[in-house]
């Protein structure tokens, strides 16, 4: 007999037969008892239905085949006077039984099979989109390279030369090599070894964080609250992401506009904030700014910078920490916060950076 997925009939089915066998010859023998070997034949079958499911062929010849000898050996009973006839019933509903559990059967197969298709799917899609960004950003690496080369020696040779036509084409140049590192950076994120755990202090941590971008971008630069303990966390990780973050906010706000970077305890999660004073994110597109590739608003031109890769590794990182990213629309701006498990607070210092107000940089 061929089950789904199998060309002979296993073990199993063998001993299905000898056991119906052995049944079908205890109601032949003991017609007053029948109705227990009978009902060990139908519910066998429809046991070992859930272990082997047949093509529809093959289920309706041994379906036919059970009612048949099951409904013969009632009859001649019945017949004979030594069952009521009423039990014959018995055939046609145990079968309308099994075949709804054969109908049930079916269809979680086949669902089954549609969720195995979709994953091998998405495994191939995810597979070959991540070699795309690999090859491609390595390929792109060596002429930007070799380009930045020649225009440096460029410079260098022409002083009197048109240095601002070089200066736009380094920068952009640079811009694309940072575009690059970002492509690279995603392609990396579904690796098991993405992240390497250790132990942080988060206030001199997101301090240092500060301090850097205090001294390149010419903002307001507030340091706020950040509650004292242990953060597990891969630091460089969680580094490229507040870059990326604090970038954002440059990109969108004004020399004299504020930005705050600070953090909350909830718990063992620590939430990293970063405020602006800048214009906000539209409510349309709340829902998909940190997809890949993702603008906040398409009208804003090149100025502004990036293509959406800085916020899609934002929330690649979270996730890859178990954590998660999230923005919302503050009175003057946004605030985007970067929520992470695994904090230990340190309970002597709670009072001190509870009452701590911000600090300007």
């Amino acid at each position: 007999m061929r089950a789904t997925g199998s060309a002979r009939p296993n073990v199993v089915e063998v001993g299905w037969f000898a056991f119906a066998g052995a049944n079908v010859a205890a109601m032949a023998l003991w017609p007053t008892w029948e109705t227990i070997p009978f009902h060990f034949i139908w519910v066998s079958l429809t046991l070992l239905y859930g272990f082997r499911i047949w093509r529809p062929s093959v289920t309706f010849l041994v379906l036919g085949t059970v009612m048949a000898v099951t409904g013969l050996l009632i009859s001649a009973d019945a017949f004979n006077g030594e069952q009521l006839w009423g039990e014959l019933f018995e055939v046609p509903l145990m079968a309308a039984m099994f075949l709804a559990m054969v109908w049930h059967a079916r269809r979680r197969q086949e669902a089954l099979r549609a969720v195995e298709r979709q994953a091998e799917e998405r495994a191939s899609m995810l597979e070959r989109q991540e070699r795309f960004l690999h090859d491609v950003s390595h390929e792109l690496r060596t002429p930007v390279t070799i380009a930045q080369g020649h225009l440096e020696v460029l410079r260098r040779e022409n002083g009197e030369g048109p240095v601002h036509e070089v200066d736009v084409a380094l920068d952009e140049l640079e811009r694309i090599g940072r575009i690059l590192e970002r492509l690279l950076l995603l392609a990396k994120t579904d690796h098991p070894d993405f992240v390497v755990f250790g132990e942080i202090d988060p206030e001199v941590f997101l301090e240092d964080v500060l301090m850097r971008w205090s001294e390149v971008a010419p903002r307001v630069w507030r340091f706020g609250r950040v509650p004292a303990g242990t953060l597990h966390v891969d630091e460089e990780a969680l580094r490229i992401a507040l870059d990326a973050l604090l970038e954002n906010a440059v990109k969108y706000t004004k020399e004299r506009d504020a930005i705050e970077l600070r953090a909350r305890a909830t718990g063992s999660w620590l939430v990293i904030e970063v405020e602006d004073d800048g214009p906000g994110v539209p409510v349309d597109a709340l829902g998909q700014i940190f997809d890949r590739f993702a603008r906040a608003d398409t009208a804003r031109t090149r100025a502004h910078g990036g293509v959406g890769l800085g916020l899609a590794i934002v929330d690649a990182i979270a996730k890859a920490h178990g954590g998660t990213c999230a923005v919302r629309t503050a009175q003057n701006g946004s605030i985007f916060s970067l929520r992470l498990p695994r904090f230990t607070p340190a309970r002597a210092h709670a009072e001190r950076n509870e009452t701590r107000s911000p600090v300007e940089l």
